[in-house]
């Protein structure tokens, strides 16, 4: 049975990079029937902490990607010992004293040798051992080293293939002479391409390598973020950028994964993102924006209309590029003062437009039926009766109520802001009280 594992260290958080690993490595699990395990690298006790290791599991979690078995290295240091205790009594290995503790460090001994392996992804690679030094296995404070522990744990839990960055390349000779030593079986490997920010360079935090779970925050959808990770190093095919995870699970060959590398493009994400969030339930995107529209202090997390705020979802729905793009939008729908864009009230309300914003709040409240259909028909009969374009009030009405130049259709936002809010908020431009 096919087994990949993915092993981040809670030094950190889990960023595009390790989750594009993760990704890799579950869809393959997932294509091959096989089982995805997680393993938390936690060595390091003095800089592994507890909120990001939280952190790791919640972000996995949230896009989608569930592991079939979770190990601890830190739970697992008597195995270490014992295998560089095998390697010691073989001779394959010495102790080293440290002259700053006067504790025992185990060295490997690097053999002289050419070592190939065959890359799932990028064929044969051939390394000589003779650039190589004599490994630490164990250290003279008693932790094991990275490619040590990872090669038991690997054998350890029949690691069947290991998917990971290009940035490990250096480390699989030294890990390859390690299972040879230790007489274990060598795991395919597969190494995927970095992935470069805009600029060319190594993705940095200016360039998207930024914590998973700011992206939960800034309003992504897991599904959207699930799918622009797989387009970073693999393809479906026919030029298309929107894939279901089920079908690309059928679809998906670790062969055919990029050889060069990716560029991260933050307006690439917004588009993909943009359309699941045209297609997905109002209901479920309420679900998502209710918490941050509690934090942003828009709506009590006790007391709010629901479905109104349902309807305002499906007014800003098919143009939002995150769902932070609705808390920005729609704020004056929930605001009681709202700021004017300077800009636009220069260029919409700087002419004294008192008697058209009267005449527009007087025919409002003889309506008896509020409705998007009457509220629209009350205006265009008086752009009519005015003998003016319906754009020399439209633009400034907008303004006065939202404090923007674009949105929703005007009639919409005059309805769900309802009459008393709509009178109130052109009434001060009637009455001469500019903001």
């Amino acid at each position: 049975m096919t087994r990949v594992r993915f092993a981040p260290s809670p030094t950190g958080n889990l960023h595009i990079g390790g989750a594009r690993t993760a990704l890799f490595n579950w869809i393959y699990a997932r294509a091959q029937g096989g089982k995805f395990v997680l393993r938390i690298e936690d060595t390091d006790q003095a800089r592994s902490k507890k909120e990001y290791l939280d952190e790791i599991l919640f972000s996995l979690s949230w896009l989608g990607l569930n592991w079939d078995e979770v190990y601890y290295q830190s739970q697992r240091f008597d195995i270490y010992r014992e295998s560089a205790q095998k390697l010691l009594q073989e001779g394959k290995a010495y102790l080293e004293k440290s002259e700053a503790s006067n504790a025992e460090a185990v060295i490997f001994k690097v053999l002289p040798q050419k070592i190939k392996i065959n890359d799932l992804i990028r064929g044969d690679i051939e390394f000589d051992s003779a650039v190589i030094k004599d490994q630490v296995l164990i250290k003279s404070d008693g932790t094991p080293t990275y490619n040590f522990a990872c090669v038991v744990d690997d054998a350890a839990m029949e690691i069947t293939h290991v998917l990971r960055g290009d940035d490990h390349i250096s480390n699989t000779p030294k890990q390859a002479m390690l299972y040879q030593a230790l007489g274990l079986p060598l795991p395919k490997f597969a190494h995927l391409s970095l992935i470069l920010g805009q600029e060319g360079g190594r993705l940095s935090k200016r360039t998207g390598a930024t914590a998973i779970s700011d992206y939960r925050k800034m309003g992504y959808l897991p599904v959207a973020l699930v799918n622009y990770l797989l387009l970073l190093g693999w393809a479906p095919g026919s030029n298309r950028e929107i894939i279901d995870i089920q079908e690309a699970v059928k679809l998906f060959d670790i062969k055919n994964a990029n050889k060069t590398a990716s560029t991260f493009d933050l307006d690439k994400l917004k588009w993909i993102n943009n359309q699941y969030l045209k297609k997905e339930d109002p209901e479920k995107l309420t679900d998502n924006l209710i918490p941050l529209l509690v934090d942003r202090g828009y709506i009590s997390e006790d007391s709010f209309d629901r479905g109104y705020i349902v309807s305002l979802v499906k007014l800003f729905q098919a143009r939002l590029s995150t769902l932070s793009d609705f808390l920005d939008w729609a704020d004056f729908f929930f605001l009681e003062d709202i700021a004017i864009d300077t800009q636009a009230q220069e260029k919409y309300l700087s002419s004294d437009l008192s008697k058209e914003f009267a005449l527009f709040i007087q025919r409002l409240d003889s309506l008896g039926d509020f409705e998007i259909q009457s509220i629209e028909s009350c205006f265009r009969n008086l752009v009519q009766e005015l003998n003016i374009q319906a754009k020399t009030l439209i633009h400034p009405i907008r303004v006065a109520l939202t404090g923007k130049t674009i949105g929703p259709g005007l009639f919409e936002v005059i309805y769900y802001l309802g009459k008393e809010r709509t009178r109130k908020r052109l009434g001060k431009w009637v009455k001469g009280e500019k903001q």
